[in-house]
């Protein structure tokens, strides 16, 4: 990145380019999103979107003198995110300057390319991949559902990010078809498992977070330090066959319920994008332990979804209620001395509130099939069909009260494999 070493502060109000970019644009200045993007004939490399644009960064920086700008013209943010918080800052500066000031048109408008003349790619490498359960009402509602007779929550739940690892390598990118998975599968009511395709295949709305840098084993990144390896955020569908989960998940939890797919969107949008969506979290009562506590800045964020089946709008889930922060999942992942590594992921776990139109998911919003939803078209569904299309779409309050875009990530169901 540009060879500078101080991070700017945030911005007042919408910053405005010379470029024609609505103010209201949520791919606006305020928002400068990171993805690989390739156009015909050409390798995949990284882009910023600008509206409806996408700027060919390693391109524009490279034009511009910028040799550090030549971890941008490979096919994935993996080199970039190795950087560290503070060519991030000057990363974010920089382009900020060259798309304001008029001086450097010439390095800018040769780099740009319509949105819609692109392919976009998973914008980098997953190194490792860990989901979270860290909304205080979708655990709950998963107790009522499934633990009728007890306390929803499990004991541990207050006092630690309940967490498991996933399936790196198939995190894919927004658009990619999810192939209906296959397993075992063991209703209450019948005497052994069976094996087929699931038939209680379900979504799970929730916020990606993308952490750079990196850590060796034994080392552990304290809540106050976890600002210096979150990059930015995705969209996260955390497809689940709750048939197949069912039934492997006692004892040690899911398996191939969840490791089949996992869907992100294509644009990762920096964490300091979100400096205006920053909220306090909830009051967390009992008080965690002081490695997750450290010196009480840590905060939630203010980010709006919704979530669409079929062109029908089911919930609105608001990320803002989630009980633990991102800071506290990546300071209990880390605990241990698990290392961290450029390009890791992991997800808040479903987003969910109290009323039924702030589900994240279908098990909640169905009741475990019990309150089926209505579709505009008159059909209802429990679970997933073969050919139903699933978008989340999500937006964050950003400076001076514009919007600051998380784009969308979508999916559609194809019937299982032979």
């Amino acid at each position: 990145m540009p060879d500078q070493t101080t991070e700017t502060s945030p911005a007042p109000g919408p910053v405005r380019s010379y470029l024609d970019v609505p103010a209201d644009h949520p791919f606006g200045l305020q928002t400068l999103a990171y993805g690989v993007f390739s156009t015909e004939g050409t390798a995949p490399r990284v882009g910023v979107r600008v509206g409806d644009l996408v700027l060919d960064a390693g391109a524009c920086a490279e034009r511009a003198g910028m040799e550090s700008g030549e971890v941008w013209l490979g096919p994935t943010l993996n080199p970039f995110l190795a950087q560290g918080r503070q060519a991030w800052g000057a990363a974010r500066a920089w382009l900020t300057e060259v798309l304001t000031q008029d001086s450097h048109r010439d390095c800018v408008e040769p780099y740009l390319v319509p949105l819609e003349q692109v392919r976009m790619h998973l914008p980098f490498e997953v190194a490792d991949y860990v989901d979270f359960y860290a909304s205080e009402q979708h655990a709950t509602n998963v107790g009522r559902l499934f633990r009728p007779d007890s306390e929803p929550l499990t004991p541990n739940w207050k006092h630690l990010p309940i967490g498991y690892h996933g399936r790196a390598g198939t995190v894919v990118v927004s658009g990619t078809d999810v192939v209906r998975p296959s397993g075992q599968r063991k209703a209450p009511s019948e005497a052994a498992p069976t094996y087929g395709p699931s038939v209680r295949l379900d979504i799970e709305a929730e916020l990606g977070f993308v952490v750079g840098g990196s850590t060796v084993i034994g080392q552990r990144v304290s809540v106050n330090d976890a600002h210096e390896h979150l990059f930015g955020v995705v969209l996260l569908n955390d497809w689940s066959a709750r048939d197949i989960q069912a039934w492997e998940y006692v004892p040690l939890g899911p398996f191939l319920g969840k490791s089949f797919a996992t869907s992100i969107s294509a644009w990762v949008v920096p964490l300091d994008a979100l400096a205006s969506a920053r909220v306090q979290l909830p009051t967390q009562d009992p008080q965690p332990l002081p490695y997750l506590v450290g010196d009480g800045t840590a905060y939630g964020l203010d980010i709006h979804y919704e979530v669409e089946l079929n062109g029908t709008v089911v919930s609105r889930p608001e990320y803002r209620d989630l009980y633990w922060s991102p800071a506290q999942m990546l300071a209990h992942l880390s605990v241990n001395g698990a290392s961290v590594r450029p390009g890791d992921l992991f997800g808040s776990g479903t987003i969910s509130g109290t009323d039924r139109g702030t589900r994240g998911s279908l098990l909640e919003l169905s009741w475990n099939g019990a309150e089926p939803v209505t579709l505009a078209d008159g059909s209802t569904r429990s679970f997933l069909e073969d050919g139903d299309v699933v978008v989340l779409r999500a937006w964050a309050p950003g400076p001076g009260g514009s919007r600051v875009g998380l784009g969308e990530v979508r999916g559609t169901i194809v019937p299982a494999a032979d």
